[in-house]
């Protein structure tokens, strides 16, 4: 079942999704080298605790995975693209960190995700977060209302393509609202002109992720973490859109002049 959203829970939507896209923002300005992963786990939960927040991950139990999700992030390291799971790593020289995240605030949620790449940039990852957060704004761009949910996802596709990645078709978007994961499914390829109607009150996570090398993928033994399935490096961004009458709205925009803007040496902004 799909709920659409009035204007007032689309508000409150954007209560929850200003604090994502703010605690994204600045954890990806503490990654850098010699930091443990586990570090910046536990600098979201203090955050998330003292907003008065609820992590959406945790306790998370989708049909993968090996027991409940006992972290309030995704950190996935370089072939690691989804659900990665915090553990204790120090990052090192180059390494390319995706941060996901997704918090509930008074009922509502909102979920958001950026790569970034901590000290010495290889050129070539530099240019793969850049196709995501490329195909992010375009799929957002796409979401019109009236429009067809194949839009949003042929914009991903198609960027991809222009960048020479090939899209996984089997994790893509979703529904959100009262609950991190609603319907629709919100896939990274489709075909433009089809698919669900975009009604103004549908809100939705828009998570362009590639490999850059494949589309197959492989889960770690621990059921959760998603990697390349040949070791080549991933990026993801993401964030939460609601459809209004004037077009789309991100509910979860990060400061411009974040952290991660200042101290990093990618040189990029976050998708906004």
């Amino acid at each position: 079942m799909i709920e659409l959203k009035s204007t007032d829970e689309i508000a409150r939507m954007s209560v929850t999704g200003q604090f994502v896209g703010e605690l994204l923002a600045e954890l990806g300005g503490i990654a850098a080298v010699g930091v443990n992963l586990l570090d910046l786990e536990h600098h979201a939960r203090r955050r998330i605790a003292d907003r008065g927040a609820e992590s959406c991950y945790w306790d998370y139990a989708p049909s993968f995975g090996r027991g409940p999700f006992r972290n309030v992030l995704c950190l996935s390291v370089n072939d690691a693209v989804l659900h990665g799971l915090p553990h204790d790593y120090v990052l090192r020289d180059g390494d390319l960190l995706s941060i996901d995240m997704a918090v509930g605030i008074d009922g509502w949620a909102a979920d958001s995700a950026l790569s970034v790449v901590v000290g010495t940039p290889d050129p070539a990852d530099l240019t793969l977060i850049e196709a995501t957060e490329v195909a992010l704004r375009a799929a957002i761009t796409a979401a019109q209302p009236g429009g067809r949910l194949g839009d949003v996802s042929a914009a991903i596709g198609e960027v991809a393509r222009s960048y020479g990645y090939r899209v996984n078709g089997e994790f893509g978007g979703h529904g959100i609202g009262r609950t991190m994961h609603e319907a629709p499914h919100v896939a990274n390829d489709g075909r433009a002109g089809r698919g669900l109607r975009l009604d103004p009150g549908l809100t939705i996570a828009i998570e362009p992720w590639f490999c850059r090398s494949t589309d197959k993928i492989r889960f770690d033994a621990d059921g959760w973490t998603i990697r390349s399935a040949d070791g080549s490096r991933t990026a993801h961004s993401e964030h939460t859109v609601a459809i209004t009458p004037s077009g789309p709205q991100v509910l979860t925009g990060r400061p411009t002049q974040s952290a991660s803007s200042t101290r990093s040496t990618t040189k990029r902004a976050a998708a906004s």
